[in-house]
């Protein structure tokens, strides 16, 4: 797509359409807060797609932005685009972001899993002894955090912090909270029924209004960790690391080639056949969740898509 952005995360690109905005999920990946210079064929599709199945689910518990994911309700100054923009776009509501990640942890991995080997502890909440990796909670945990710029990191925010420093009120931090808990929950069912175990994943709102919005992307490989449900019990037992569904093992690919993000690291270049392997990730995880096949697009072939890939973004930087 050769018009340029009106802005760029690390992976959507946002164009300005009248009262709307047009969302783009390009095949871009991050890690540890840096873009990769490799992009994902049929990542964006994935994202968006998924997004999509999960806003309709939610929709009796919280509004969403979204409008429409058809490329015929898009505005006709997109018409051209059409193609390109089919399955991996979505026509929103603008809103107001609210400034805070909403983070819901189900079970102990990751960045929780370090802190509680230190002082037992998840973002300040004392848990009880004995928890290993990959232990159900007792209960969900809602850990927000702050929301960083593209390279800078997030950083864990208490609810008093929050409050405090004016980023929401307080009426409006108990609503976030309620929201995000009540989507973990329905998304833990559903992922169930599909034999996936909802780990941890993170929400993002905004207000429009005075109406808050549920934004961005929801229960995606990019935002979730998801285990397979099948063989956790027996691997947990067993002190296994679980089978996943989500972005990290491309992070666990990074680390075993040197590079976490640190400065001075330089990116490993990932083979064909990695990216090949990441992009069925994506896939398979849609198919998962959804129950539904995914249909690619006219061009199958991952090296064309892969060129096709680095032109749009060479179109985008001239």
């Amino acid at each position: 797509m050769e018009r340029r952005p009106d802005s760029r995360g690390k992976v959507r690109d946002i164009y300005d359409a009248g009262e709307n905005l047009l969302m783009v999920a390009t095949d871009r990946i991050s890690a540890f807060d840096f873009i990769l210079p490799d992009e994902i064929p049929f990542k964006g599709e994935v994202l968006n797609r998924i997004s999509a199945f999960w806003f309709d689910k939610f929709a009796d518990i919280v509004p969403n932005h979204l409008v429409s994911i058809d490329p015929a309700d898009f505005p006709e100054e997109f018409a051209e685009y059409r193609d390109y923009l089919a399955g991996r776009a979505m026509l929103v509501k603008k809103a107001q972001t609210i400034p805070i990640e909403c983070i819901v942890r189900g079970y102990l991995t990751g960045s929780g899993k370090k802190t509680y080997d230190e002082n037992g502890t998840v973002c300040g909440i004392q848990l009880p002894e004995g928890l290993t990796e990959a232990s159900k909670l007792p209960e969900p945990l809602f850990t927000p955090s702050t929301k960083a710029e593209i390279g800078e990191h997030d950083q864990n925010i208490s609810k008093e912090e929050i409050i405090r420093s004016g980023l929401v009120s307080k009426e409006d931090y108990e609503k976030l909270e309620k929201y995000a808990l009540e989507l973990f929950a329905r998304g833990t069912e559903i992922a169930a029924k599909q034999g996936l175990i909802l780990v941890d994943t993170k929400y993002e709102f905004g207000k429009k209004d005075g109406e808050i919005l549920l934004m961005d992307e929801i229960h995606t490989p990019d935002s979730s960790r998801y285990f397979y449900a099948d063989g956790y019990q027996e691997r947990f037992d067993k002190g296994e690391a679980q089978r996943q569904l989500s972005k990290e093992f491309v992070r666990e690919w990074l680390m075993e080639h040197g590079f976490q993000g640190r400065p001075g690291e330089q990116v490993p270049e990932m083979t064909d056949e990695f990216v090949t392997s990441v992009s069925d990730r994506y896939i398979e995880l849609y198919e998962h969740i959804t129950g539904e096949k995914f249909v690619k697009d006219d061009t199958d072939d991952i090296l064309d898509r892969i060129e096709n890939n680095t032109k749009n973004m060479l179109a985008r930087l001239k």
